[in-house]
């Protein structure tokens, strides 16, 4: 199989369907095989009604919630694709950035969305204090773990399958699983390569609160901890 797309699902009721079938209708266009995984995280609001209405798609249920890392965790384990994604339900970045991706992968093992590039073009709606939140927290992170990257956290990443045994050493179930993985990938010496894509914040109440962000950051430093005790070994 080409490509296996994995996208997790907490209360998404109002989007899924929409995003599904964006993205299904422009993989057909460009893949002669792939497979959408949803995996629900114990959603609350008919996400998981909606997606099983859906044909073709390939669902996974988390009978409680376990959070973002855990969810992404589990779909890309299952994932049979020769390269596989991970992108978020609301659709913030569309498939259509994909294109922008696959000119690397014959190089990079793993390739990332950035909004973070000068050449990346972001429909910011979002709220100044979550804005000055996340470029403190990209700031930690780089400070902390030494990562070049200017964007850890945009929820749209490429995977080849030699690179999928990053998500055995996780550790965070929850919103740092981003900067986590990329921080094993980086000890494995698998080369990360992060480009500029459009994205466009949802409109949709965003699961992500100040208090997320706080816990977020102080997951940096349990990463680094993580390292000193070999845990990553």
């Amino acid at each position: 199989m080409q490509l296996s797309v994995v996208i997790p699902v907490f209360n998404e009721a109002k989007l899924i369907a929409s995003t599904l079938a964006k993205t299904s209708n422009w993989l057909e266009k460009k893949f002669t095989s792939f497979e959408i995984i949803v995996v629900d995280d114990a959603s609350t609001d008919g996400t998981l009604e909606i997606v099983k209405k859906i044909p073709d798609i390939k669902v996974l249920v988390n009978l409680t919630n376990h959070g973002k890392g855990y969810t992404v965790a589990k779909g890309m384990r299952a994932a049979q694709g020769d390269l596989v994604l991970f992108m978020d339900a609301d659709n913030a970045t569309t498939i259509v950035e994909l294109d922008k991706l696959l000119p690397y992968t014959k190089k990079y093992p793993i390739i990332i969305a950035s909004r973070a590039l000068a050449q990346s073009k972001v429909h910011q709606y979002q709220h100044w204090l979550k804005v000055s939140l996340g470029n403190l927290g990209n700031t930690l992170i780089r400070l902390v773990l030494n990562l070049s990257i200017r964007d850890t956290q945009c929820g749209f990443k490429l995977f080849n399958r030699s690179a999928i045994k990053v998500f055995d050493k996780l550790t965070i179930n929850r919103w740092g699983f981003d900067f986590e993985l990329l921080f094993i990938a980086k000890l494995y010496n698998i080369a990360v390569k992060e480009v500029a894509v459009d994205w466009a914040d949802s409109e949709q109440v965003s699961k992500v609160t100040p208090a997320s962000y706080i816990k977020t950051l102080l997951h940096v430093f349990k990463v680094r901890i993580n390292h000193l005790l070999n845990k990553y070994k």
